[in-house]
């Protein structure tokens, strides 16, 4: 009885013993994933080799620092990392800040007068706003660049016009491609 005593004491030692260094092995990533955050806000970037265990959201957080140091493709292939990892919530910030990388393209693009390589960029932002909708509908900054780029293609399409405008010479074509007759109200 003795021995079987001194055995689950030993076996409790060694599960406690086992358990603590996991946790001070959780600790030690944590504080290095805060030191990374702390680098990252002083505006110094961190190798992606670094980062190959690091959690969804340092990646995140590396890749808004490379968006706004204007690294547009090295943001772009972060995010492609990130973009279906972590919760709704992570995921949903993961598609706003691809929908902002594209829209920051966009926006290059247009400043370079470059339009027509500008449309399709912020074709692709709406498209990563409306996901991050998807995910979570109350997210007001994806609602609020969405609105902004679905601002910005009407305007695309007015300045790439190269003809005049003649709507009122061409016939309406608006019954022709309706599929059935129109019936009215239900």
């Amino acid at each position: 009885m003795r021995a079987l005593k001194h055995r689950m004491i030993w076996g409790l030692l060694l599960t406690c013993l086992l358990a603590a260094c996991m946790q001070l092995w959780q600790i030690q990533r944590i504080h290095r994933e805060n030191q990374w955050m702390i680098e990252l806000a002083k505006g110094h970037d961190i190798g992606i080799e670094q980062l190959a265990n690091a959690a969804p959201q340092i990646r995140l957080a590396r890749a808004v620092y490379l968006r706004q140091k204007q690294r547009y493709n090295e943001a772009l292939d972060t995010l492609s990392v990130i973009v279906g990892q972590g919760d709704s919530t992570l995921q949903a910030q993961s598609r706003y800040n691809l929908g902002n990388v594209y829209l920051n393209q966009a926006m290059t693009e247009v400043d370079a007068g470059r339009i027509n390589q500008a449309m399709p960029l912020l074709t692709l932002a709406k498209q990563a706003y409306r996901q991050a909708l998807a995910l979570d509908s109350g997210y007001w900054d994806a609602k609020y660049n969405l609105e902004l780029a679905m601002r910005l293609l009407p305007e695309f399409d007015r300045i790439s016009q190269t003809e005049a405008d003649d709507d009122a010479a061409k016939p309406s074509q608006l019954w022709t491609t309706l599929p059935g007759f129109p019936r009215g109200l239900p």
